[in-house]
């Protein structure tokens, strides 16, 4: 194996990923563990982070840059907000934790802040720093869709202002635990359900609760299929998420930084509203945000 020259981490809430670079910045392998924040104590990470790289440590210390949530309030050690208007934070603003295993300098990224409306960040910033590094010019909007999807109004390098919403978390609370669990498919789509649902939701936002129900009442009294049902309960959602974030999307282009199975839909109910997108991969954003963050190491 080549020389590990730092260790980059993506610690979230369930999973931590783990990738050891190159003095490049090159990945030399790719590692992942179930040992997320939730699953952890504070005074477990050190032990977590070693199981997962100790097989590479040599005698010197080797800085091991983390995004995520163990910068968290109940992770590793807090890693206070940068404020908006700002850059995506790096080493310069980290959080250096000490550890008992000196191989390892660690360091964790701070989360991004806004004050008004109140919104907070951890772990998307890193990936907006990827988008930055890898496209230098770009002046627009970052969507991330997922649990907690988050917009991000971006310019000259910063993040000027971002909101956060809990779209991918509603349709996870409504499909498995509401009512709706028993007209809702785990899986199956209809691209002219999910279409109509979103012109629908946009069209008149208000009606949402009704147009909920109305998924349960229409499998029991129209024979709605469970697929159907489940594009019409995320077009309903992802509707009145853009709706309401019309403000940032309207006439400008979009950089869509997610997985397939949750952008996707984005980009569907995206394009239909005439707005142009770049998809960028979440892991490589991430990592190219990590790696962006490391250059800054000397100047600290």
């Amino acid at each position: 194996m080549a020389a590990v020259a730092w260790i980059a981490v993506d610690w979230g809430t369930t999973h931590v990923r783990v990738w050891l670079m190159s003095a490049d910045g090159q990945v030399i392998e790719a590692r992942s563990g179930d040992r997320g924040m939730g699953a952890l104590a504070q005074d477990g990470y050190e032990l977590a982070l070693l199981a997962l790289i100790s097989d590479v440590l040599g005698h010197g210390p080797v800085p091991v840059i983390i995004c995520g949530m163990a910068g968290a309030k109940q992770g590793w050690a807090e890693a206070p907000y940068a404020s908006v208007p700002c850059a995506p934070p790096d080493v310069s603003s980290a959080k250096r934790v000490p550890t008992q295993d000196a191989r390892v300098q660690v360091y964790i990224l701070s989360g991004v802040s806004q004050r008004n409306p109140a919104d907070v960040m951890r772990g998307e910033e890193t990936q907006i720093k990827g988008l930055i590094a890898t496209q230098p010019d770009f002046d627009g909007v970052a969507c991330l869709p997922g649990t907690h999807t988050k917009w991000a109004h971006l310019s000259a390098g910063e993040i000027v202002s971002f909101q956060t919403f809990m779209t991918g978390e509603l349709f996870a609370l409504l499909s498995l635990q509401s009512v709706l669990r028993h007209s809702v498919a785990t899986e199956g789509w209809d691209d002219a359900a999910f279409a109509t649902a979103v012109d629908d939701a946009m069209g008149r936002p208000q009606t949402i609760a009704a147009k909920l129900f109305g998924l349960r009442a229409n499998a029991l009294l129209g024979g709605l299929e469970g697929a159907e049902a489940r594009a019409r309960l995320s077009g309903l959602l992802i509707g009145i998420e853009l709706a309401a974030s019309r403000p940032y999307w309207l006439g400008q282009q979009v950089a869509l930084i997610g997985a397939a199975a949750s952008a996707d839909p984005y980009e569907t109910a995206l394009t239909a509203q005439g707005v142009p997108v770049l998809r960028m991969d979440p892991t490589d954003m991430t990592l190219a945000g990590l790696r962006a963050a490391y250059s800054k190491l000397d100047q600290i």
